[in-house]
């Protein structure tokens, strides 16, 4: 299926697609995020920030978005080369195992080059087998840093 996927930036049009696959992968409507991610990711900034979506390129009736990921180039946090950080990806879930997260992640990848950048990370759940599994069959392993929290109250 891969070769059935192209992958585009992402346009105010795909939006509400976007917030309804989110709500279903979710189950939480979150119209507000979605649209503040399009004006921080899908207009300013394009040389270092890449919100793209997943359409079917052999039928282009076929309007929906199949599936979408979200990053950015950062540099120098806690002393990091810059690297491009995956931190939104999503795929209709009858969609999944047809290419297009491995379409969608080939093509962040390939901007990430673009920009000079020779790394990508991410950051996964320790209990979300699919989203782990997922990245792990597409080269990623665990990297130099270690994720801590604290709550606050």
């Amino acid at each position: 299926m891969s070769d059935d996927v192209r992958v585009r930036r992402v346009q105010v049009a795909d939006i509400p697609d976007v917030v309804a696959l989110d709500a279903r992968i979710t189950k939480l409507a979150k119209a507000e995020y979605w649209n503040d991610a399009f004006r921080r990711y899908g207009k300013r900034r394009l040389d270092e920030r890449f919100f793209l979506v997943a359409k079917n390129r052999l039928d282009r009736t076929d309007s929906r978005v199949l599936g979408f990921i979200i990053g950015e180039v950062r540099a120098w946090e806690f002393g990091s080369m810059p690297c491009g950080w995956v931190f939104a990806l999503s795929v209709e879930p009858a969609m999944r195992l047809h290419g297009v997260g491995s379409a969608l992640l080939e093509a962040v990848s390939g901007e990430f080059k673009k920009a000079g950048v020779g790394k990508m990370r991410t950051m996964v759940a320790r209990d979300a087998r699919l989203p782990l599994l997922f990245f792990r069959s597409e080269g990623m392993m665990a990297g130099p840093y270690i994720q801590l929290e604290k709550d606050i109250d």
